[in-house]
């Protein structure tokens, strides 16, 4: 096991959000993200990952693919390698295959997950040792089994979790803080999925900033959670506060809009 590879990060892959987001997937009706602003979060959360340490390659947006700008569910990468992954809906079928190229010009080693089951890079929580691997309605169990196949060569062990219905994504309610340490939402955690881990709960009100990431010494977090940023912080977390109320709009988040990756494990 590496120390620090599940938080410790050179690069970043993200891509532009679409002028058609509005069509994205999303459970709820609401209003719809506008295109601008949503463009100006991006580039912030972009700043904000070069800030904390990172070089970004931002691709161009895909019209076609109104949910392109969540590039980390039709893929994930670990120790330089990206894994192709098969997403959940139908309409986000083809965003995998239009990521693939753009993924060999980066990595020396790109996988295309096997069989004919679907995973959705949300439900994908890698830890140092370990995948955490949510079932969902983007997530099945054939998926978690090619999936599990294809990681134990990089050294996880997986360990299945059953999401609860109203969670979209495993990472919807949850994020990692270090190498011991989640943040969850009380129904995420309740189902006991965390075991060995040390889990700090969000407050009641605040579940939406369980999706957060660790990157290098920071945490990204989403704004409008105030008893959060003083619970993490008094942890001792050092937090970076990014609006993403347009992402919020479609389902999206921090962890799925970009692939992060140690430059040293590529070409």
């Amino acid at each position: 096991m590496t120390e620090g590879r599940s938080y410790r990060f050179t690069d970043f892959l993200c891509r532009r959000p679409s002028r058609s987001v509005a069509r994205g997937i999303r459970d709820e009706s609401g209003p719809d993200p506008d295109p601008a602003l949503f463009e100006s979060q991006h580039d912030a959360y972009v700043q904000a990952l070069m800030d904390v340490g990172g070089n970004v390659t931002v691709l161009p947006a895909q019209e076609e693919f109104p949910d392109s700008v969540f590039i980390e569910d039709p893929a994930i990468v670990t120790s330089g390698t990206a894994i192709v992954l098969r997403p959940g809906a139908a309409s986000r079928l083809g965003e995998a295959a239009a990521l693939r190229p753009s993924l060999a010009e980066i990595f020396a080693e790109v996988v295309d997950l096997p069989g004919a089951g679907f995973v959705d890079g949300g439900d994908v929580m890698l830890t140092d040792d370990e995948a955490l691997i949510g079932q969902s309605a983007r997530t099945d169990q054939e998926g978690f089994d090619a999936l599990a196949r294809v990681l134990v060569d990089f050294g996880y062990r997986a360990r299945r979790v059953d999401t609860p219905p109203s969670i979209l994504h495993f990472k919807t309610d949850c994020g990692l803080l270090d190498s011991e340490t989640i943040f969850a939402s009380r129904t995420l955690n309740a189902t006991g999925c965390f075991d060995g881990y040390r889990v700090i709960e969000a407050p009641e009100g605040e579940e939406a900033a369980a999706n957060l990431i660790r990157v290098n010494d920071h945490v990204l977090l989403s704004a409008g959670h105030p008893r959060t940023e003083d619970l993490l912080t008094s942890n001792g977390y050092d937090l970076k506060v990014l609006d993403t109320s347009e992402a919020a709009k479609v389902d999206g988040g921090l962890s799925c809009l970009s692939l992060r990756f140690a430059l040293g494990t590529t070409r």
